[in-house]
């Protein structure tokens, strides 16, 4: 196993585009690590520059004891599961699990151990001697990760693996590969844009933008402590509500500008998470509006409201309250504790 350093590191394309703006980060030996952000933001250049299939501008990448920026992709001790699977349609399972230990010279005895090994562990044993046409997608992700396994690397590098599945199925390899990875201690590198998947799934998150981290934490630091609107906005399904700080001084809920102890002082944009919003009486009402839709989940509902400028927000209620129907006036309140303050700049201040 092996930790990972990533020191200013950067990709430009064409001279002009900067596809990753200087991210620095270490990665701990065994840590399972997401990067998580909208397509472009620059997440897969720089996985792809960890794995060395894309040349790296500016900066380091180290794997255990080692810079690797000129070292061949084959020569990194890594292991890389791809969003299509890459398998060999005319080899059986066993043969496509097989085959990279058989470029690299490994004895057949050695190669049969492995590739069994890891079949007992992803359940592939049945289906050993299948071709790719004749699995299911997940048993075909499953394919790629033995693969992978085999290797024994010192690192897993995932891009996108689960894209192509059903819901359900995803669900269950998300499951799946989480607990491998803590059953195999490998540190690895998770690439999506499904904020679920790496709030489910990480030990830690970055949180991409633009070709920059934009914030560094656990997956529940990242939702508590949103570092700007961006993430609040991204993180969180269904994501965070912004409203101005003048709309909540006017509802009453923060009260006249104060010189001290305001903790909305420098803020433009207040942020609130759905579920912090809370059906109640006109008379203690921060927010008022209309329904528009009522999403009924099961165990909660989505309420979409249009407040009286047009502005919309999303509020999350139990499933045991009565839903309201379209068009039904409904009011809304929150705490003071559960609001998120951000400046001009679109950043958290340092002290919400």
């Amino acid at each position: 196993m092996a930790m990972i350093s990533l020191n200013d590191v950067r990709k430009v394309y064409g001279g002009a585009f900067e596809a990753v703006k200087g991210v620095s980060l270490d990665i701990d030996d065994g840590e399972f690590l997401v990067l998580v952000g909208p397509s472009g933001c620059g997440k897969s250049t720089l996985l792809r520059m960890v794995a060395g299939l894309e040349t790296i501008t500016a900066g380091d990448v180290r794997i255990g004891e080692r810079v690797v920026n000129e070292v061949e992709p084959a020569e990194r001790d890594i292991a890389m599961v791809f969003q299509n699977y890459a398998l060999y349609p005319h080899m059986s399972v066993y043969d496509n699990m097989a085959y990279g230990l058989r470029n690299r010279k490994t004895p057949r005895d050695e190669i049969d151990a492995r590739v069994r090994e890891a079949a007992r562990v992803l359940e592939l044993e049945p289906y050993l001697e299948r071709r790719p046409r004749a699995l299911s997608g997940g048993q075909r992700q499953r394919v790629a990760m033995g693969r992978a396994i085999v290797r024994k690397p010192e690192v897993f590098l995932f891009d996108e693996p689960l894209s192509n599945l059903d819901a359900k199925l995803r669900v269950q390899m998300r499951v799946e590969i989480k607990t491998l990875q803590r059953r195999l201690g490998v540190t690895s590198i998770y690439v999506t844009h499904d904020q679920v998947e790496a709030m489910t799934m990480a030990d830690r998150i970055i949180v991409m933008n633009g070709g920059a981290a934009e914030q560094v934490g656990t997956p529940l630091q990242v939702y508590q402590k949103p570092a700007s609107i961006f993430v609040g906005g991204f993180i969180g399904s269904p994501p965070m509500n912004f409203l101005s700080v003048t709309r909540l001084r006017e509802a009453g809920l923060l009260g006249p500008v104060a010189e001290t102890a305001d903790p909305a002082r420098g803020a433009e944009t207040v942020g609130v998470r759905p579920e912090h919003l809370v059906p109640c009486e006109a008379d203690v009402a921060v927010l008022s509006g209309e329904v528009l839709v009522a999403e009924a989940l099961g165990a909660e509902t989505l309420l979409h409201v249009s407040l009286t400028d047009g502005e919309r927000v999303i509020a999350r209620v139990p499933a045991h309250e009565a839903i309201p129907g379209q068009g039904t006036r409904i009011h809304l309140r929150c705490g003071l504790d559960s609001l998120h303050y951000f400046g001009s700049d679109g950043r958290r201040l340092a002290d919400a």
